[in-house]
């Protein structure tokens, strides 16, 4: 890989943290009554996430969609058996609220494991999903083809609470 491939990707790592904060801080600012501050970090946010695409489109980081969905499912094992239970058992071991978080984070990415796998067998069959509907719980993320009867699987939250993706 080149320095400047290298550079890029930095880059997009960066980018990719930067569109996240600022979407944080937008919401911060609205609740403390800054409207304008509050836009200027949603506009910031969109500009970063802009320049991040780019950068990941220049290093041909986005595939056909049967190699994105593959590798979103290596990537998404890879967070679910390795990477959020050693956060969680350090976590325990920290006796650190985040235990809760990262719980909730490997429940929910089963979830998003078998609708990825899903898609990949449609995919595979020549055909989209044939679910039309995507609901996700604001608060722990779990993503359901349908919205839940009572509450969410993973926390509990109201399923009033869900939100239908457009």
């Amino acid at each position: 890989m080149s320095k400047t491939d290298e550079n890029q990707k930095l880059a997009f790592a960066s980018q990719s943290q930067a569109n996240q904060k600022y979407r944080a801080f937008a919401v911060k600012a609205r609740q403390e009554g800054f409207p304008n501050i509050a836009r200027l970090f949603r506009t910031s946010s969109v500009v970063e996430r802009i320049h991040a695409q780019g950068n990941l489109n220049a290093l041909k980081g986005v595939g056909s969609t049967l190699e994105n969905l593959k590798e979103t499912i290596d990537k998404e094992a890879n967070e679910n058996k390795t990477m959020y239970p050693s956060m969680l058992e350090q976590a325990v071991s920290d006796h650190h609220k985040a235990k809760f978080r990262f719980e909730n984070i490997i429940k929910s990415k089963k979830a998003h494991a078998q609708l990825y796998s899903s898609a990949l067998s449609a995919l595979e069959d020549g055909k989209d999903l044939t679910d039309g509907e995507l609901y996700f719980c604001p608060f722990c993320g779990n993503i359901l083809p349908e919205k839940p009867d009572k509450v969410c699987s993973v926390c509990s939250a109201p399923a009033e609470k869900f939100i239908k993706v457009d």
